[in-house]
């Protein structure tokens, strides 16, 4: 299969579909218990991320962003992604890795890593974003 469309940019990449995590989370089991159980699961890294944002816990917000972005990154890998190309939020399978890639842009803003902050909103652009 070719991986570039008609117009000659890469295809979309789309990472698989965690639906044991997703139904997980949804009946409201302790998201730091999902991550133990799925440590390479973005959508568990990314709903602690968010957790602690909530809680103010900017500090590991950061760290939990940044592990979830470094197993998205690998997954990216995985499935094809060459280092440039839309990671689509249509896709529900993306959503984890960009989660974590939006909340490591807010949590790097928030310490002060403006350059770092700078360069995730630019990569989440470039992904697509993650409006749906």
């Amino acid at each position: 299969m070719d991986p570039t469309n008609l117009l000659g940019s890469p295809a979309p990449t789309l990472l698989p579909v965690e639906p044991g995590v997703t139904a997980e989370l949804a009946a409201g089991a302790d998201p730091y218990q999902v991550v133990r159980s799925h440590p390479a699961s973005c959508l568990a890294w990314a709903t602690v991320a968010e957790d602690a944002w909530s809680d103010r816990r900017v500090i590991d917000a950061y760290a939990y962003a940044r592990v979830g972005y470094h197993r998205g990154l690998d997954a990216l890998r995985r499935n094809g992604w060459k280092g440039s190309g839309p990671v689509p939020a249509s896709h529900e399978g993306n959503l984890g890795f960009l989660r974590c890639l939006a909340m490591l842009a807010t949590t790097a803003g928030a310490i002060g890593e403006d350059d770092e902050a700078a360069r995730c909103r630019t990569f989440l652009d470039d992904c697509g974003g993650l409006a749906q």
